[in-house]
């Protein structure tokens, strides 16, 4: 996919060099121990109010001030969140982890005969019981190559497959098309890039040796004033490249993002799910795993829960949205794609062990073991829980352009209970709809907040970041917050509250997002979602109050 969620790179500022027409930078920045560290516009907002703050938020605040001051919850909602681990003892975190009572900790023993030993506040998917854990996967298309390439790859036309098996040979055209497309990208971003290197080298040589030291900041070279015309030169270029957004750190972020992907996600020959030692085409095979719900990539799931349960009024940190919450951590989503059989393996855990809500910050283009991921939401659809799911970060259009997992089955049928989320910025205007969400009039339910946000980072820390992967949780967090005080709806009611209580703006337009086939364009907002509008935490309460009212009335 075009922006992972999982930290990768959103495109930014210009860098007119080398042919690298666009420098990258990451989607999240680099962690520090206090959001006084940022801007406070960007602390929080998702929390403020459309009409009383003038700020795209969610209303959260102002339904605590108004609507919930005399009245107090009437159940704790358990939100799993299935990601790629999890800071258990963050600070802002702290008392919001759930925890599985039926379970001794630290004895070897499955105590609750659950089959997962010392699940304690849940289960890693991507791990083996001496602790060994995966952090890098390829992509699917590049494990179904590998599967399916000894097949096909002398098949020359369709005509040449039995009819049973064409379905198959046309999955592994498309995964060989992509496969070859990211391959070619990225090798000539290796090559862009090691040529940007070179004149960034030569550059530096003549900056240091003009200021007698390698350790020059931008302002040394700002106030360099020569008459040698190569130092004048290589002055002009390194602040023209910083001015566009280039810093020597994120350059090196950059190089190392392109290896991994040549070296990790697109390489035929890695394959770490021996650690596991698992058959993924199994579902059956389900003696994996282990207790580390942190595991050795927690920069994820870490922020995606903050925005859930982060504790609010504790003047540290950010005010997560829901208060009577708790967080069941479930990692599964590595650096690459997810497998399909941990993904619904997952989502059984957290429907078993009583998780009311499944957020589900993820997703990618192939869904080879498919049918697993369908039983599994079926199921979870049939113990009445909510499953909130990112759009995905590629700028496309979900309503043409496969995005898995979806609510639509294999047989056509859909599942009720399932809420499919873009994201939004700050502000009204033609950058309301975030350049890089994925939208869709008959896939994509609604967006949030999911720009320019703080949030919670591991080992204490905070940072701001981008992607639907966060306006995912915002919904997730409101609907805790709802269900927390209004229990007696269904999860296919609360999601009938949450769609009919969005925020509309009928005549306001955006700019749609931009893919690589397709510039940004002047849109109606309801032409890129099913409700047209934004998750609002006030006007949500105003509404559950009415049809729990109304469901008395009639029982």
């Amino acid at each position: 996919m075009k922006i992972p969620y999982r930290y990768i790179l959103r495109t930014s500022a210009s860098l007119l060099l080398a042919g690298l027409s666009v420098f990258p930078v990451f989607a999240q920045e680099d962690p520090v121990p206090s959001v006084a560290a940022f801007d406070p516009a960007y602390v929080n907002w998702y929390n403020l109010d459309p009409v009383q703050d003038k700020v795209q938020g969610t209303g959260v605040n102002r339904a605590y001030k108004e609507l919930l001051g005399n009245k107090k919850p009437k159940k704790t909602i358990v939100v799993a969140v299935i990601d790629s681990g999890i800071d258990i003892f963050h600070e802002d975190l702290k008392g919001r982890i759930w925890v599985n009572k039926k379970e001794v900790a630290g004895n070897g023993q499955d105590d609750d005969q659950n089959g997962y030993v010392d699940d304690v506040h849940g289960w890693g998917f991507l791990g083996n019981a001496q602790g060994e854990n995966i952090r890098y996967e390829t992509y699917e298309y590049v494990r179904l190559l590998r599967k399916l390439a000894p097949v096909y790859q002398h098949v020359n036309a369709i005509s040449e497959v039995p009819l049973a098996q064409q379905p198959e040979y046309k999955t592994y055209l498309r995964s060989k098309q992509t496969y070859e497309k990211e391959l070619a990208k990225h090798q000539q971003t290796k090559e862009t890039l090691a040529a940007f290197e070179q004149v960034l080298n030569q550059v530096q040589d003549v900056l240091a040796a003009h200021l007698k030291t390698k350790d020059f900041t931008v302002q040394d070279v700002q106030k360099i004033s020569t008459p040698d015309e190569n130092v004048m030169k290589a002055r002009a270029w390194y602040l023209g490249r910083f001015n566009q957004g280039l810093t020597v750190e994120a350059f090196q972020k950059y190089k190392e993002y392109t290896d991994t992907f040549l070296e990790k996600h697109l390489n035929l020959a890695f394959n770490p799910r021996t650690v596991i030692a698992d058959n993924p085409e199994v579902i059956s095979d389900t003696k994996y795993g282990n207790n580390d719900v942190a595991g050795p990539r927690p920069t994820h799931g870490t922020p995606v829960s903050g925005l859930i349960a982060g504790l609010r009024g504790n003047n540290l940190g950010i005010d997560g949205i829901a208060e009577n919450v708790q967080i069941m951590a479930l990692r599964a989503v590595p650096e690459g794609d997810e497998y399909d059989k941990d993904i619904a393996l997952a989502i059984r855990y957290a429907v078993d062990n009583g998780a009311h809500i499944i957020n589900m910050s993820f997703g990618k283009g192939f869904s080879p073991q498919k049918a697993f991921v369908d039983e599994a939401v079926k199921y979870a659809e049939s113990k009445n829980v909510l499953l909130v799911h990112a759009a995905g970060n590629e700028a496309s259009n979900n309503d043409q352009v496969p995005h898995f997992p979806t609510r639509v089955l294999g047989d056509g049928a859909q599942i009720r209970s399932w809420i499919e989320v873009g994201a939004t910025s700050r502000t009204l205007g033609k950058d309301l709809v975030a350049p890089f969400s994925n939208y869709g009039k008959q896939t994509v339910d609604l967006f949030a907040p999911g720009v320019d946000i703080v949030s919670l980072a591991p080992g204490n820390k905070y940072a701001k970041m981008d992607g639907t992967s966060f306006s995912t949780p915002v919904v997730s967090g409101v609907a805790a917050l709802v269900w927390s005080y209004y229990p007696e709806l269904t999860a296919s009611e609360l999601k009938e509250v949450l769609l009919k209580s969005v925020v509309v703006y009928p005549k306001e337009t955006a700019l749609s997002p931009a893919s690589e086939t397709e510039a940004r364009k002047k849109v109606k907002l309801s032409d890129l979602s099913v409700t047209g509008g934004f998750v609002n935490a006030y006007n949500a309460l105003l509404l559950a109050e009415k049809q729990v009212n109304q469901k008395k009335a009639k029982s």
